[in-house]
């Protein structure tokens, strides 16, 4: 009797503890994905703990990752190994290599998910392809390869998903391309190393990071060409952008200054800066919205910020040049 009784507390015991890891399984918290374009990996970092669990070996030169429209796969652009490595957004996982897709340097789907756009930033040239699922998978068919100016750099698309907005980084200019036809609609002259873009939600104001300058340029979008609006100074290196989700503000790295500046897009004034360690770059935004994440790509950490309190309260440890970071667990892109 005492045996049984022994065996009987024992298996309840394990059965608890099994409940608590497949509850534990089940109610994780997404992991932190960072792109270590100079190591070739992803680190996989625990939001808990924050603390790298992983890495995971992608193609060369990873620079920067979008969800699929299906919220399925994170897709990691590797530019110099030519693909595209697939990844669960939930556990990490890699669930397949897409080859053939030429220099994805920076990409991006419409919002009406029919298109995807890559911007070859060492080939010069954009890619615009069309979406297609097959059963529960999906296929991209490019439908035209456009030559653009010197290192196409960043993507951004209108919320009518008519046209997609490109930088032009060594030729210093802004270029649009009709998304139906794949005609070039205009290009115009901007400051100097136009990197990242961010068009407000109405599409009315289209900002552009100037990485060779200290400012970031606001253009009024409503007449359908570019208009100059205003200069915003923020720092030297003003490169990529993160909206805080609050459909009002938006940040952007100053990857020389070492800080990051928000900005009010509603009246188009730096409201708050941030120090950062070295290189800031890509940026995250918890659906907290209050901790905001940073890619510093010469310290090889990445950062968080307390927005509240403008203070770093973490630093991590992660491969060489860390660039793109995401995580599930976000706050609004808008």
């Amino acid at each position: 009797m005492t045996l049984n009784r022994s065996i009987s507390t024992a298996a309840l015991r394990l059965a608890f503890s099994l409940c608590g890891l497949v509850a534990a399984s089940v109610w994780a918290a997404p992991p932190i994905l960072v792109l270590n374009s100079l190591n070739a990996d992803v680190s996989v970092i625990d939001p808990q703990t924050y603390t790298e669990t992983k890495r995971i070996p992608v193609g060369k030169e990873p620079h920067h990752l979008y969800l699929t429209p299906d919220n399925k796969s994170v897709m990691v652009a590797n530019a110099e190994g030519d693909s595209i490595t697939f990844l669960d957004p939930k556990t990490a996982a890699v669930q397949r290599t897409m080859t053939g897709i030429l220099d994805p340097y920076h990409l991006r789907f419409s919002p009406d998910m029919k298109w995807f756009v890559t911007a070859a930033n060492r080939l010069d040239h954009v890619d615009i392809y069309r979406w297609e699922r097959v059963g529960e998978e999906f296929k991209l068919h490019l439908v035209k390869r456009i030559p653009a100016g010197k290192t196409p750099s960043h993507i951004a698309i209108d919320s009518k998903s008519k046209v997609a907005y490109i930088t032009l980084q060594d030729s210093n200019q802004l270029t649009a391309i009709e998304l139906a036809t794949q005609k070039r609609l205009w290009t115009i002259s901007v400051g100097k190393i136009p990197a990242d873009l961010y068009l407000t939600p109405d599409d009315k104001t289209l900002l552009i990071g100037l990485t060779g300058e200290d400012a970031v340029e606001a253009y009024d979008m409503s007449s359908g060409k570019a208009v100059l609006k205003t200069r915003i100074p923020t720092g030297k290196g003003a490169h990529a952008f993160r909206s805080q989700g609050d459909k009002r503000h938006v940040f952007v790295s100053n990857r020389s200054a070492n800080t990051i500046s928000r900005i009010d897009w509603t009246t188009l004034k730096v409201v708050d800066t941030y120090k950062t360690p070295a290189g800031p770059d890509c940026m995250e935004m918890l659906a907290d919205g209050k901790t905001l994440l940073v890619t510093a790509r010469w310290a090889g950490r990445l950062a968080v910020i307390d927005i509240e309190k403008k203070a770093v309260v973490k630093q991590i440890p992660v491969g060489k040049s860390p660039h793109g970071v995401w995580t599930l667990n976000h706050a609004s892109r808008d």
